[in-house]
């Protein structure tokens, strides 16, 4: 059996200052195929996805204006709406917009195009007409989850923004113009306010932004607590033990974003990007009443037909039991989690 850890104090950094997965073997090797992109790209590419060679059109923006429409936000809808309740909107990937306790939140700001992918559904709203943003929570440095464009946007809108990091990420922040950036290590918890605490828990996943900063910064999922409600943003991650651990020291929670997509081919994603089975899995070990799949439907990051996330989900919740209620949105949707 493989000798575990709890990713408790400083045993997922490396002697080096490199961070690690440390809950198996495995699990911590996990990067070092990522380290070297060329080989990456060529095992990426070895597999075509079947939908593109059968149906060409299935990505067509016809065919995804049927099957997944972009509401356009509204701010002042949004605002109005938001009340005492818990509130949120799907900006599409890993990007959602979450309001409770007097509080709105933005998750993993990337609402501008990436460069080796493009973009297939629009976003529903410019930075600017965003409603006023107070916490801004960054799960990992990769591109898609973390889009230059977007931060300066958003910092240049709202420079009261407070921006929740991982270890080593702030000073990227800071090189371009932030305030208010707080860099935690997994476990490390920050008081926002006298009742909002923001917790940095662990995940299974990597960081890269350059070709020399392999896992230089700090990955992770996060915990916003409220004196009613709390919501715990998973960002982007294989399906490990440490879930069942935050379910237990922070679950049950109202309200979940967890990633359903970019799970194909198996042999490369399945230790960085959970499946729908595994997304199941993570709602019902953190005790989620109610989670939302993100992490599909808007760039093709994985071989899997573009749209099949959100009927994979539907299927395992079926042949998993599953405690509360796990959809999907639309982008740009309105979704009153409590009503």
């Amino acid at each position: 059996m493989e000798e575990c850890y709890d990713g408790l104090g400083r045993n997922h950094i490396r002697e080096d200052g490199r961070f690690f997965n440390p809950w198996s073997h495995e699990a911590e090797n996990l990067v070092f195929e990522y380290a070297f992109p060329g080989l990456q790209l060529l095992k990426f590419f070895k597999f075509k996805r079947a939908e593109d060679q059968i149906n060409p059109d299935a990505t067509s923006p016809e065919v995804l204006d049927i099957h997944l429409p972009v509401t356009k936000l509204n701010k002042h809808e949004y605002s109005e709406r938001i009340r005492d309740g818990l509130l949120c909107c799907w900006l599409g990937h890993a990007t959602c917009l979450v309001s409770f306790d007097g509080i709105t939140l933005l998750t993993d700001p990337a609402l501008g195009e990436r460069r080796f992918h493009k973009r297939l559904r629009d976003v529903p709203c410019a930075v600017s007409e965003l409603p006023e943003v107070d916490i801004v929570v960054i799960s990992h440095n990769h591109f898609d989850h973390l889009d230059l464009k977007t931060v300066k946007q958003l910092n240049n809108t709202s420079p009261k923004i407070y921006w929740y990091v991982g270890l080593g990420l702030a000073k990227w922040f800071f090189q371009i113009g932030c305030k208010n950036v707080i860099e935690l290590d997994w476990w490390e918890e920050h008081k926002f306010s006298d009742n909002i605490t923001v917790v940095f828990t662990p995940s299974q996943h990597w960081s890269k932004r350059t070709a020399f900063d392999t896992n230089r910064t700090l990955w992770g999922s996060w915990v916003i607590k409220g004196p009613r409600h709390n919501f715990f943003h998973a960002g982007d991650t294989g399906y490990c033990q440490t879930f069942a651990e935050i379910g237990r020291k922070f679950g049950p929670f109202d309200f979940a974003a967890i990633p359903i997509g970019a799970y194909e081919p198996r042999d490369l994603h399945r230790l960085q990007h959970v499946n729908p089975t595994e997304a199941v899995k993570i709602h019902n070990d953190i005790r989620s009443k109610n989670s939302i799949g993100i992490h599909w439907g808007t760039f093709p990051l994985g071989k899997e037909p573009f749209l099949e996330p959100p009927r994979k989900l539907r299927e395992a919740c079926i042949t998993e039991p599953v405690r509360g209620h796990f959809f999907t949105m639309n982008i740009g949707e309105i979704f009153d989690v409590l009503s």
